[in-house]
């Protein structure tokens, strides 16, 4: 009988129905050139181990024509000579790639000791440099904003999208977010990041601002009485739902004060296009075609093209043509479409702009990782991401930024939310990191790194959540300096695989291909499984070397849709790969439906 297991992860580390659908709970390193074939000199580092340094290991780079630079016990025996004449300890531990050689101090050495070890191999003829050997740590830091240890779906393990892991990279500078949405109430955690935008509601009696389109984006508040938005709707204070979809994109960061943004070095552009009870199509299509640089009739043009779209809203049925022209202009103008999958619970096949070609449709994950409640699902979900839900607790929402007022604008505060629209705001980030970080991507390309390099979700999705949980740090990273392109070789074919049983094996010929493999060689893998922990997972490579993707493990989830990244730098590219799976307990069979191999 099989013991339940705790699921465990590492970190490495609204969709609104013609209005917002969502739930709210307040809450206030220079290497000198030589003319002959030698170990690097690095002379300017001869002053990082000048007198008075702390360390316990030094770096010694030797001179070419020096024995000790090719005889390890030449070394040693150097080691210990001055060892004896500083009457220090000193040990020879290793050789480095580089050629010299790492030398131990001893147990907790003084400043002065250090000094006078350091002064003995500079005075001698045969050393070129000695170095500390000094310890790195992490870049990524933790930010000061007083909120951030509230925004576990940055960087929580279990089911946060592993944000920080990407700041070392980008924050997003350079890029411009369109938040099409209902605009922007002033707050000062969101405001340096705030650019011009517009306001493209014609209708007055949904503007509620006294006058139709503008250039003045801001929220007046969106609240309506009871039956005034179809008999039988109850009354619903203001929602200021634009200003916290932009706060989870692009909130001021390491400001001291309230929450992170995802992507905080970016802008955002606020587009006004609901209003009171929600807004229409046609200015929906007008704020697509504008904010991606588009020409629309008696509005001026956009000096702040978006290369990414926010759209957390829509509404019930087929993605209409006229819908899907805007956002194929958009995409076409190089733009990235990203909109929320809804939060009806049902597939999303029903909800529109989500259900249209060209977008990155976004499905909601709770706290635990798995599919929120309301959350739509099914094939046309592209990627998941946190959305939160309230109703295990208030805090396993998302905290963004907001306002008091329940009907106008009233003081800045910072609320939880829950919904696909909070999800959606997430892979906005997403994408507008990714373009700092690589400005060439393309949207597809943007889509196809998204989903290449989520991870699988670490709870349940049933219906379909598309690639997995998107991961921040993982994607950026593979798109950092245009690797997210290259060739895909795939195989389609199902295998069946036994219950605890022999290895199956799945082959991929891949031809065409020059040199060796890369160093992060992606393989893609859609195994139907339940109690994926049985499963062990291996690459094997051309010549019969193996790389172990996953090992068997305590996890009761069900399948394993995710993305490996692999390096094979030592292996040809070129030959038949093939992916070996088994499953190692009984009780539980499945389906490799496919894998794929990008170069």
């Amino acid at each position: 009988m099989r013991i339940s297991p705790e699921l465990r992860r590492k970190l490495i580390s609204v969709a609104v129905v013609s209005t917002a659908l969502l739930t709210a709970a307040p809450a206030s390193v220079a290497v000198a050139q030589e003319s002959a074939p030698r170990p690097a000199a690095v002379p300017a580092a001869q002053t990082e181990a000048a007198p008075g340094i702390q360390a316990e290991r030094l770096i010694v780079g030797y001179k070419s024509g020096a024995t000790e630079a090719k005889s390890n016990k030449a070394a040693a025996a150097d080691a210990a000579s001055k060892a004896e004449k500083t009457g220090e300890d000193i040990d020879f531990q290793r050789r480095l790639g580089t050629g010299a050689a790492l030398v131990e101090l001893g147990t907790n050495p003084t400043r002065a000791s250090v000094a006078d070890v350091v002064a003995q191999y500079k005075a001698d003829p045969q050393v070129a440099y000695v170095v500390p050997d000094r310890l790195n740590k992490p870049t990524a830091v933790t930010p000061n904003d007083t909120e951030y240890s509230k925004q576990w779906d940055l960087f929580e393990s279990t089911a946060g999208m592993n944000v920080p892991g990407a700041w070392d990279t980008t924050t997003g500078s350079g890029v411009t977010v369109a938040v099409i949405d209902t605009g922007y109430v002033t707050h000062s955690d969101l405001a340096a990041n705030i650019v011009g935008g517009y306001d493209f509601i014609s209708d007055t009696a949904v503007s509620v601002d006294g006058n139709g389109r503008d250039s003045n984006p801001a929220d007046p508040g969106d609240w309506y009485n009871d039956n005034e938005c179809g008999q039988g709707i109850a009354a619903s204070g203001s929602s200021w739902h634009g200003t916290h979809v932009a706060g989870t994109i692009a909130a001021a960061t390491n400001n001291g004060k309230g929450v992170a943004g995802i992507a905080h070095g970016a802008k955002i552009s606020p587009v006004r296009v609901l209003g009171k009870c929600g807004g229409y199509d046609s200015d929906i299509i007008d704020a697509i075609t504008w904010a991606s640089g588009g020409t629309v009739s008696g509005v001026p043009a956009n000096t702040n093209v978006a290369k990414v779209i926010n759209m957390s809203l829509g509404g019930g049925g087929a993605c209409s043509t006229a819908t899907q022209s805007a956002i194929n202009g958009a995409v076409n103008r190089g733009t990235s479409v990203v909109v929320a999958a809804g939060n009806e619970n049902q597939n999303v096949s029903n909800a529109s702009p989500a259900n249209c070609n060209n977008v990155i449709a976004v499905a909601a994950t709770n706290r635990a990782g798995s599919r929120a409640s309301y959350s739509n699902y099914g094939s046309l979900v592209d990627i998941a991401a946190p959305g939160g839900e309230t109703r295990t607790a208030t805090a396993n929402g998302i905290l963004s930024t907001l306002n008091s007022g329940t009907k106008t604008p009233s003081s800045e505060n910072y609320a939880y939310y829950q919904g696909t629209s909070m999800a959606t705001p997430h892979v906005a980030g997403l994408a507008a990191l990714m373009k700092s970080a690589n400005s060439a991507l393309t949207p597809a390309q943007i889509e196809s790194a998204i989903k290449a390099n989520a991870r699988a979700l670490p709870g349940t999705c049933s219906g379909g959540c598309g690639a997995g949980l998107a991961d921040a740090a993982k994607t950026v990273q593979a798109v950092k300096g245009g690797t997210s392109t290259g060739t895909t070789f795939s195989s389609t074919t199902a295998v069946a695989i036994p219950d605890n049983g022999a290895a199956i094996e799945s082959p991929i010929s891949v031809t065409g291909r020059s040199g060796n493999a890369p160093s992060a060689l992606q393989v893609g893998v859609d195994i139907t499984h339940t109690y994926r922990g049985d499963l062990v997972i291996d690459l094997v490579a051309p010549d019969g070397s193996t790389y172990r993707l996953k090992a068997a493990a305590s996890d009761s989830a069900d399948n394993v849709n995710t993305t490996y990244t692999v390096n094979a730098s030592g292996e040809a590219a070129n030959g038949t790969w093939k992916l070996r799976v088994q499953d190692t307990a009984a009780q539980d069979t499945g389906t490799l439906n496919g894998w794929k191999l990008t170069f």
